[in-house]
């Protein structure tokens, strides 16, 4: 299990980048790398309806029309030499009990940055911005029955 010591500002670099080197060569691994890893296993999560708050997601909804779904929308990272910190901001799906999806999501993100990038994450902060109602998919429906 990782860590949950919070990152301090003395174990993050502010560089845009995690570095790391070998006697073969040098390994970069940029923080929008990190934030989409994190971004791709939130998505995965049972009870995730969306990533981000609500500007965010009407902004990523005309970004994805003009050029692809991000996949580090409502993800925020902190990159240290070989530590990383991650704030996620989420729609929940109604009626998943919010801290099991929470839960849900912070196991996700540990497990993919851990082994897909290779960095401790010392903690995951989730956000739970709204509830996504089912019956919010059909608001055009009721739109037309009522005129």
């Amino acid at each position: 299990m990782a860590s949950t010591t919070p990152v301090t500002p003395a174990s993050v670099a502010p560089a845009s980048s995690s570095t790391a080197s070998s006697s073969l060569g040098k390994t970069t691994i940029n923080d929008s790398v990190v934030a989409k890893v994190a971004g791709i296993a939130a998505r995965e999560s049972r009870g995730v309806f969306a990533l981000g708050g609500g500007a965010a997601r009407a902004f990523g909804a005309i970004r994805e029309a003009v050029a692809g779904e991000d996949k580090s929308q409502g993800i925020s990272v902190e990159v240290g030499e070989t530590q990383v910190a991650v704030d996620v901001t989420i729609v929940a799906e109604y009626p998943a009990p919010l801290q099991d999806v929470s839960d849900g999501v912070r196991a996700n993100i540990i497990k993919a940055v851990e082994s897909i990038v290779g960095m401790e994450v010392t903690e995951v902060n989730v956000t739970v911005n709204d509830v996504h109602l089912p019956s919010d998919d059909n608001s055009d429906d009721a739109e037309a029955r009522v005129q």
